[in-house]
């Protein structure tokens, strides 16, 4: 599965790619919302995981914008943040997101959420 990874902290950035590669994955980075929705025009990933607070454009405008992009708009997408409050959650959910894993997150978990959401694609 082609994943793109868009979030701004290099630490978790780099785990998570480490933890998706690991799986056979393809995964392309981007560190913020800008460049992360270009690439998921320009490269029509099967997943998008996004951050939400980030420089340029939030997860959730990315999320939006996804949605709202004819050719893209079929794209999973998980919002992995640290946007715990309930609202929040209803906002994520709302603006498009397929699923919702909250900050600190365990590796093993955004896995199998992960291949969750590739099966429900087949």
């Amino acid at each position: 599965m082609k994943i793109l990874v868009v979030e701004d902290d290099p630490v978790v950035r780099e785990l998570i790619e480490f933890k998706l590669s690991s799986a056979g994955h393809e995964v392309l980075l981007e560190a913020d919302g800008e460049a992360g929705l270009h690439t998921a025009k320009a490269e029509k990933p099967d997943l998008v995981i996004l951050d939400w607070m980030m420089p340029k454009l939030t997860g959730l405008q990315v999320c939006e914008a996804i949605r709202a992009d004819e050719v893209i708009s079929g794209t999973s997408v998980l919002l992995l943040t640290a946007r715990a409050q309930e609202s929040d959650v209803e906002k994520g959910f709302a603006a498009g997101a397929n699923d919702y894993l909250l900050k600190p997150f365990s590796p093993r978990e955004l896995l199998a959420r992960v291949e969750a959401l590739g099966a429900k694609r087949k």
